[in-house]
């Protein structure tokens, strides 16, 4: 649970930090509006992806199912800074599958914390291990960080890349293959991500 008044508390400490005057028209309300935003940014903590994950349909044939090109914002844990980017995800069922947009909302779980892309990807993919029980999933995230860009080695537009594959997708390369064709990436990741 979010809690606004240290939040509140600590945003005046940072800007008197800063040398701000937190009294200066432009700040009086920030620490306010920096508590409101963090309810909504960080709601992941409070919630899992279980809630959306156990609500299943039962199909009658295994076909691979792709999400792909989901829009997500997280902040890093290192800086607390924004970083954002699309997810990738498919799964091979076993007799189950979700609703398309539990997907999208086991993504925003894991990204409405502080994190890093890593641990993100690892997170979403035994998700969908642990609640869906497939044949085998596997993520991928594309994300540009602030951290990156705005900071330190100051390189706007890099990308990072990380995949998670597990079952099916990590013993069979002919699954890895496949996800890269449905995701239009022919030979593997290899696509320029600005096109």
């Amino acid at each position: 649970m979010v809690d606004q008044k240290k939040i509140r508390e600590a945003v005046s400490l940072l800007l008197e930090g800063i040398g701000e005057d937190v009294e200066r028209e432009g700040l009086r309300e920030t620490p306010d509006r920096i508590a409101r935003m963090y309810c909504e940014i960080f709601a992941g903590m409070d919630e899992s992806a279980e809630e959306h994950l156990t609500k299943t349909f039962t199909v009658m044939s295994n076909e691979i199912v792709l999400v792909k090109n989901i829009t997500f914002y997280s902040i890093c844990e290192h800086h607390l800074m924004p970083f954002y980017g699309k997810a990738h995800i498919a799964y091979l069922p076993n007799g189950k599958v979700a609703g398309l947009s539990k997907l999208a909302r086991t993504v925003e779980v894991y990204a409405k914390r502080p994190q890093i892309q890593e641990h993100m990807t690892i997170q979403i993919v035994e998700a969908l291990m642990e609640h869906l029980r497939p044949q085998g999933a596997i993520v991928m995230l594309e994300a540009e960080h602030m951290c990156m860009t705005m900071r330190g080695v100051e390189k706007p537009g890099s990308k990072t890349v990380t995949m998670a594959a597990r079952g099916c997708f990590q013993s069979d390369p002919k699954w890895q293959e496949l996800f890269f064709n449905m995701l239009g990436q022919r030979e593997g990741y290899n696509q320029d991500s600005t096109n």
